[in-house]
């Protein structure tokens, strides 16, 4: 993505640009596979070997409390992290820990609509994403 791009994403989310966020923005979208913490780090220190871990984990922080990324918890309590702000679910294979987004309209919707008809007493639903684990098959060559 272009400097410019990255810019401003962080901008219409109301935070200061600066290289290391900008840095960091770059590697979750680049990585575009749920990265973790320390991927990101190694990702950013390719060009920047002198930034700090706790550095990315204030900006990870900054770009949640701002909606610009979202933590994923796998199965195996590894922190993740998703660009993809849109309502999808994801596919975690328990096998590899790799996670894949899924979007199905028709399955939000159906959600969506069962919840509304169930009402949970005394609990108000703010978003959902199905968490559907299983194995990845091989692709045979």
């Amino acid at each position: 993505m272009k400097a410019r791009d990255l810019s401003n994403r962080l901008a219409d989310k109301g935070l200061k640009v600066t290289p290391q966020r900008t840095a960091v923005l770059d590697a979750i979208l680049t990585l575009k596979n749920h990265p973790t913490a320390e991927n990101i780090i190694d990702h950013i220190r390719i060009s920047y070997p002198n930034i700090s871990s706790a550095t990315v984990y204030k900006v990870l922080d900054a770009f949640i409390t701002h909606g610009l990324i979202r933590r994923v918890k796998t199965e195996r309590d590894v922190m993740r992290y998703d660009s993809v702000m849109d309502s999808h679910h994801h596919l975690y294979c328990s096998e590899s820990d790799r996670i894949v987004d899924y979007h199905d309209e028709e399955l939000t919707k159906i959600l969506t609509e069962h919840f509304r008809k169930r009402k949970i007493p005394g609990f108000v639903i703010e978003d959902m994403k199905l968490h559907v684990i299983g194995k990845f098959k091989e692709e045979k060559k």
